[in-house]
C-alpha cells in the first residue's frame, strides 16, 4: 500500500510541469500591435516542456511589470502554422517585436533578468 499512494504521489507531482497556459497568438493581433508601434513578446511554449513551464511563470510576471507591452504565446505542437509563420523550430522560444522587426530570439531561457532585459531592451 505505500508503495501505491508513493507511486500515486509521484505522478501527480509530475502533472505539476505540465503547462496550462493558452494560445493567445492570432495574426490579425499581431499585425495590428505592430501597426501601433507596440513592443510585442510571444512565447512558443508545449504542455510537457519544464523550461516553458518556468518561462510563464516569469513572462506572467512580466505582464505585470510591462504594462505597455502585449504578450502572446501559442502552443507549438498545436499551432504549427504559427511556429512555421515565425520562423520558431523549437518549444521554448520567446521572440520580442517591435515596428514589425524583430529584436530579440532566445531558446530556453530561464533566466529572469535575462527575459526581462530582452523585454527592457525594446522599450
Amino acid at each position: 500500500m505505500k508503495k501505491f499512494l508513493l507511486l500515486l504521489f509521484v505522478i501527480l507531482n509530475c502533472n505539476s510541469f505540465v503547462n496550462s497556459k493558452e494560445t493567445t497568438f492570432t495574426n490579425e493581433i499581431f499585425k495590428k500591435a505592430q501597426m501601433e508601434g507596440k513592443t510585442v513578446v510571444i512565447n512558443s511554449w508545449n504542455k510537457t516542456c519544464h523550461s516553458c513551464s518556468k518561462q510563464v511563470k516569469i513572462l506572467n510576471e512580466a505582464k505585470e511589470d510591462f504594462v505597455d507591452v502585449l504578450f502572446l504565446s501559442f502552443e507549438q505542437k498545436k499551432n504549427k502554422d504559427i511556429a512555421k509563420l515565425l520562423d520558431i523550430n523549437y518549444w521554448s522560444t520567446i521572440i520580442v517585436y517591435k515596428n514589425n522587426k524583430e529584436l530579440s530570439r532566445t531558446i530556453g531561457e530561464t533566466n529572469r533578468e535575462k527575459i526581462y532585459s530582452q523585454i527592457d531592451a525594446s522599450e
